[in-house]
């Protein structure tokens, strides 16, 4: 008699510019992991994400039973992955981040585009803020000047740690940062002195725009893409006084934290029949209550497409995004009103 798989829950977190994915245990234990870039195309840097991800296990004795999706592409994703739960990144990162860190009282996040700011109380997200449309503040900017200095920029953070002398590089937008940046360089100022002060350029902004406002509370924790920056870090401890705490994860935080919800959702089909994932998507946790395993396979059999509709049938004028699986319409969101709802065949 062979012993039944054990359970586990994949998630799944779709950024612009990169996409990561976790697999966590029954224990919630992370047991494969992936990051990948973006590339332009969301569909595709999940399926070589999830492929990823199931080359790490063992899937004669690992039955997946639900997937999670967050970041920016979350509905294409979950709609093509048949999440249980889509949610929002706030949510994500402060559910995985309040598991690992039950006491923490601010979350830092910087990620290639965007940034966020999360305030906690008693283990609750109770306020949040995030980056606009300034990208002065972003990994994305922090790799533009990389190229710039013909540095990689995974050694930014080590050169940044050798300066004595930062230099004092503008803060308060990219285009001024970039042109203060290269006014340095013709002055001659020290390679390790510019890279310090670009680091402390984003920490700056970062506090200034994200975090302008907020309540910065120890203990604090750093994470996303520029969580991995010792220069980023430094900069925020100067700034801040405190101690600033990166998890070896925190890039992965919002894959891990919906990874979570998918457990959760499981949990909640199996006293529910109807099993219907959150945000109304019936996807992976209904199937699993029937003891339906994810198909790692079956990813990449299916040919998914995305149309944009205008509803003219309110003053609203929606655009309403439908997904297609092999041209069968399996979900739709974007319109404010029922009116304008399409429904699944």
């Amino acid at each position: 008699m062979t012993d039944a798989p054990a359970n586990a829950y994949l998630g799944i977190d779709i950024g612009s510019i990169s996409t990561k994915g976790v697999i966590v245990d029954a224990d919630r234990a992370i047991v494969a992991r992936s990051y990948l870039w973006t590339e332009g195309n969301p569909t595709d840097a999940a399926r070589r994400v999830v492929a990823d991800l199931g080359a790490q296990i063992d899937r004669d004795a690992v039955r997946v039973r639900a997937v999670g999706t967050t970041g920016s592409a979350r509905r294409l994703v979950g709609a093509m992955l048949g999440a249980a739960v889509v949610k929002n990144e706030i949510t994500a990162h402060a559910v995985g981040t309040t598991y690992l860190h039950p006491d923490v009282r601010t979350i830092l996040e910087i990620g290639g585009q965007d940034s966020k700011i999360i305030c906690v109380e008693g283990g609750i997200a109770v306020d949040y803020a995030m980056n606009t449309l300034c990208a002065a503040g972003t990994g994305a900017f922090l790799s533009s000047q990389a190229a710039r200095l013909g540095v990689e920029v995974e050694e930014f953070g080590a050169i940044a740690l050798a300066s004595k002398r930062p230099a004092n590089i503008a803060a308060r937008c990219t285009v001024f940062a970039e042109s203060d940046l290269v006014h340095k360089i013709q002055v001659g100022y020290a390679r390790e002195d510019i890279i310090a002060g670009l680091c402390r350029a984003v920490a700056s902004n970062y506090l200034n725009n994200v975090g302008k406002g907020k309540k910065i509370v120890a203990p604090v924790v750093f994470q996303g893409g520029v969580s991995k920056n010792a220069g980023v870090v430094r900069a925020f401890e100067d700034m801040l006084g405190i101690d600033v705490l990166v998890d070896p994860d925190g890039h992965l935080m919002g894959a891990f934290g919906v990874a979570l919800l998918a457990a959760e959702a499981v949990a909640a089909a199996g006293a529910d029949a109807a099993g219907m994932g959150r945000d109304g998507i019936a996807g992976a946790a209904s199937r699993s209550a029937g003891g339906e395993a994810f198909d790692f396979d079956a990813v990449g059999d299916f040919a998914f497409k995305t149309r944009e509709i205008e509803c003219a049938k309110c003053a609203n004028h929606c655009e309403i995004i439908c997904v297609y699986r092999d041209d069968q319409l399996i979900d739709s969101w974007g319109n404010r009103c029922d009116q304008g709802a399409v429904r699944a065949g």
